[in-house]
C-alpha cells in the first residue's frame, strides 16, 4: 500500500469519499426532521401521532438492516448500496409531498428500508478496506461527516421550517443520493463469489411484525385504547408470539437473518445491547429536546435546533479522538469512560425545568454527545475486528440493527410514557414539562445500564488492536 494509506489522497481515498457522502445521507436525515416536527404538526395536524415519524422509519431500517447484511456477504457491498440509495431517494420525494400525518408515517417507510441498506453497508466497507489501526484514523473522516451534519441538519430543518416548507427537508436528499450514487457507481469496484442465495424471508417476516406489534402497542396503548384492553392485550400479545416464533424459527434456518450464534460470543452481545442504549438515548433525545425547547422554553426552531446540534456535535468530536483512547487504554476502557459521560449527562436532563435556559439543554446535550462518540465507534469497531470478511457484513449489520432496535423501541416507550401525561394534541408548558421530564427519567436509567453493559466487554477484546496481519478486503477489480 502506498505511504499515505489512510485520507482521501491515498489509493483508497475515492472510495472513502464515497462512503462519507453516502453516511451524510443518514447523518442528515437524523437531524435535520427533529426540529421540523411542530412545523408539521401546526401544518397536517397529529402532535400525539408524531412519534410514529421517528419510529417506523427506525422499524423499517431495524428490520431491513440484517437482511441487507445477508446480501452484503452474498452479492457485496456495492448493488446493496445503491438499492439502498434509490429506495432513500424515492422516499425522500413521496414524504416532501405528503398531504397528512399518516401518508407521512407511511412514506417513511420506504425512507427507513433506503437507510436500512446505506448505513450497515458504508460501515462495512470501511471495515473491509481498513484494518483496526488504520480505522483509528479513518473513524475522524467519517465522524466529520455526522459533525457537519449535526450542524447542518438542524440549521436546515430551522430555516426550511421558519423560511420555506418543512417539505424541502426532504426535498433536500435529491441531490445528495444522485451526487452519492453516482460516486459509488464510478468510484467502488469488487469482485466477489456469488453463490445460490438463502434467504431466511420466513424469519423476517416474523421479526417485522413482531417489532411493528409490540411498537403499535407501546405507542397507542393508553392512548387510542386502554393498557388492559382486549385490543391491547392481543396487539402485544400477537407481537410477543412472533418474536418468539422468530426466535425459533432462527434455531433451524439454514441461512438465519439474524444469526443466533452472534448472541453467544460475549463481546457481541455486549456491544450489541449497548448499541440498543445508543439508539434508544438518542432517539429519544432527538424526538423530544427540539419540541421540549421551542413549547416549553419558548425558544425558535433555529435556537431549538442548536440545542440538539450540540448532540451531534458532540459525538462526532470526542468519536475523532476515540481512536488514541482505544489504542492505548483498549476498547473496554474507552467505552467505559464513554459511557461514564453519557451517565453524567443523563442525570443532568433531571435538572431541567419550564425555567431552564436553552444554553444549559445544549451543554447538557453536549457532554452526551460527547460520551457517545466514545462509546459507539469503539464497541462496533471491537465487534467488527472479532470475525472474518465472509462474517463482517452480518455482525456490522447485526449491530446496526440492535441499535435501529433501541430506537425504535425506544422511541415508542418514551412516546408512550410522554402521551399518556400529555392527552391532548395541545399540551400546555407546564405538561410538556412534566412529560419531557418522565421521558428524561427512561433516558437516565437506560444510561444506568449502559455503563454496566460497558463493564462486560471482555479484555480479549483488543488482540485485535495488537494483531500485526493485514485487512481481509474482497478482491478488488
Amino acid at each position: 500500500m502506498p505511504g499515505n494509506s489512510v485520507g482521501l489522497r491515498s489509493e483508497r481515498g475515492p472510495v472513502l469519499a464515497a462512503v462519507m457522502l453516502a453516511t451524510a445521507l443518514v447523518a442528515i436525515e437524523g437531524t435535520i426532521i427533529a426540529t421540523a416536527v411542530p412545523s408539521i404538526v401546526d401544518d397536517i395536524g397529529g402532535f400525539a401521532e408524531f412519534p410514529w415519524l421517528f419510529s417506523i422509519y427506525l422499524l423499517a431500517q431495524a428490520v431491513s438492516v440484517p437482511i441487507y447484511g445477508k446480501l452484503n456477504d452474498l452479492f457485496g457491498r456495492k448493488p446493496v448500496i445503491l438499492w439502498g440509495i434509490g429506495l432513500f431517494l424515492l422516499g425522500s420525494i413521496m414524504c416532501g409531498v405528503a398531504w397528512s400525518i399518516w401518508p407521512l408515517i407511511a412514506f417513511r417507510v420506504v425512507q427507513g428500508l433506503g437507510a436500512g441498506a446505506i448505513l450497515p453497508t458504508t460501515i462495512t466497507i470501511v471495515g473491509d478496506l481498513y484494518n483496526v489501526r488504520e480505522r483509528a484514523q479513518v473513524q475522524g473522516y467519517v465522524a466529520s461527516v455526522w459533525g457537519i451534519a449535526s450542524v447542518v441538519g438542524p440549521a436546515l430543518g430551522g430555516v426550511f421550517s421558519e423560511y420555506v416548507s418543512w417539505r424541502w427537508i426532504f426535498f433536500a436528499n435529491i441531490p445528495l443520493c444522485l451526487l452519492a450514487a453516482a460516486m459509488i457507481g464510478r468510484g467502488f469496484h469488487e469482485r466477489v463469489e456469488r453463490g445460490h442465495p438463502v434467504i431466511d424471508y420466513k424469519g423476517a417476516g416474523l421479526l417485522a411484525l413482531g417489532l411493528a406489534l409490540v411498537i403499535l402497542g407501546a405507542l397507542e396503548g393508553g392512548q387510542a385504547w386502554a393498557w388492559d384492553s382486549p385490543a391491547s392485550i392481543a396487539v402485544l400479545g400477537v407481537g410477543l408470539a412472533s418474536l418468539i416464533g422468530f426466535a425459533l424459527v432462527e434455531r433451524t434456518a439454514p441461512a438465519p437473518v439474524l444469526p443466533l450464534w452472534i448472541f453467544r460470543r460475549r463481546l457481541l452481545v455486549s456491544s450489541g445491547l449497548i448499541s440498543v442504549g445508543i439508539g434508544a438515548v438518542l432517539y429519544g433525545l432527538s424526538s423530544y429536546i427540539p419540541t421540549y425547547a421551542q413549547d416549553a422554553l419558548g425558544a425558535g426552531p433555529l435556537v431549538a435546533g442548536f440545542a440538539l446540534a450540540t448532540l451531534t456535535l458532540g459525538w462526532p468530536v470526542s468519536a475523532s479522538q476515540a481512536g488514541r483512547i482505544f489504542l492505548t487504554l483498549g476498547f473496554r476502557w474507552c467505552a467505559a469512560i464513554g459511557t461514564t459521560l453519557v451517565l453524567a449527562g443523563s442525570l443532568l436532563l433531571l435538572t431541567l425545568d419550564a425555567g431552564s435556559a436553552v444554553v444549559t439543554v445544549a451543554a447538557i446535550c453536549l457532554v452526551i454527545g460527547l460520551g457517545m462518540g466514545l462509546t459507539a465507534s469503539p464497541t462496533l469497531i471491537a465487534a467488527q475486528s472479532s470475525v472474518g470478511w465472509a462474517e463482517r457484513g452480518v455482525v456490522t449489520a447485526s449491530n446496526i440493527f440492535l441499535r435501529s432496535l433501541g430506537s425504535a423501541v425506544g422511541v415508542a416507550v418514551f412516546g408512550a410514557i410522554a402521551n399518556a401525561t400529555i392527552g391532548s394534541d395541545h399540551p400546555s408548558p407546564a405538561v410538556l414539562t412534566t412529560a419531557v421530564h418522565r421521558v428524561f427519567v427512561g433516558i437516565a436509567l437506560v444510561s444506568v445500564a449502559m455503563f454496566a453493559l460497558s463493564a462486560l466487554i471482555p479484555r480479549s477484546a483488543d488482540d485485535a488492536i495488537t494483531a500485526t496481519r493485514a485487512p481481509e478486503p474482497a478482491p478488488a477489480e
